[in-house]
């Protein structure tokens, strides 16, 4: 199932992405006189019953708004934390770390599909990061690799904007990945029993250029390693949200001269296979 949050004036509304465009689910459930979720937290939260009626929701007559005319939200709004894996994919001649770097980013920094994104005005040398995002299902601490898929909800695509320059003005790394609307997620939230996230094909491009071609097959961490290896050290909530790095191709891995830089009116579309295409345009 792929779920979006979308807006509706200053509301938020928990739609569900189908081949006719998305449908409303409050309209829905409205018509039949059944619960409705409000937003993709609440089934999140809701877990296996929530995504069973869903479905069974979804088998009525439906409410479809075509996805033109949808104004996107995050499909995660409020996660307690955003975490970020770095120096995730294999690449020729690189060392792989001897253990996992992990940064967090802050609320501030979501972004919807299709949503602009102002740059500071501190900063010029903007970078794209096209990444596969795990959203937690449930709590855990201290679980095992072979257990931790059991607790992701689902997937989505991300892209981790930096500020190279903030980023390394210290060793730690915040400034530069913290800015405003710098996490860019969605469109959609596809469940986890939809997807194998062991081989996909992640790309990103900058005004219809090819910047990053990877696939999921790379990672030095695959999502089981990660959620196992983050829950030895702090608890994760369902909806916490974990950026999984990202393959070669990022502007930063380019020699000087022939790096470039993204600017205002840059259009950046990052897809994943099987979920679907994060589009943003810098302003």
């Amino acid at each position: 199932m792929k779920l979006v949050n979308f807006k509706v004036g200053e509301q938020i509304k928990l739609g569900i992405k189908n081949e006719q465009g998305i449908i409303d689910v409050a309209k829905v459930a409205e018509d039949h006189s059944i619960r409705a979720y409000a937003i993709v937290e609440e089934v999140i939260e809701g877990g296996e019953k929530a995504l069973s009626e869903l479905s069974q929701l979804i088998q009525k007559e439906t409410n479809i708004i075509p996805e033109k005319e949808i104004i996107y939200a995050p499909p995660v709004i409020k996660p307690e934390k955003i975490l970020c894996i770095a120096l995730n994919y294999r690449e020729a001649g690189k060392d792989i770390p001897k253990q996992p770097i992990i940064f967090s980013k802050f609320n501030n920094t979501l972004a919807a599909h299709d949503q602009i994104v102002s740059l500071p005005q501190n900063a010029e040398k903007f970078d794209y990061e096209a990444e596969l995002v795990i959203v937690m299902g449930k709590e855990a601490k201290n679980i095992s690799k072979e257990e931790a898929l059991n607790y992701i909800f689902g997937y989505t695509a991300g892209n981790d904007l930096a500020a190279r320059e903030l980023q390394c003005i210290t060793h730690q790394w915040l400034l530069g990945k913290t800015c405003d609307h710098f996490a860019p997620i969605g469109p959609y939230l596809v469940t986890a029993d939809e997807i194998d996230t062991a081989n996909l094909e992640i790309k990103c491009k900058v005004n219809g250029a090819l910047r990053q071609n990877g696939n999921t097959r790379d990672m030095v961490l695959d999502c089981a390693a990660i959620v196992s290896y983050i829950s030895s050290y702090m608890t994760l909530k369902p909806g916490d949200i974990i950026f999984t790095g990202t393959p070669s191709g990022a502007v930063s891995t380019y020699p000087e001269d022939k790096q470039q830089w993204l600017k205002s009116g840059d259009e950046i579309v990052v897809s994943i296979e099987k979920i679907g295409e994060l589009i943003n345009v810098l302003k």
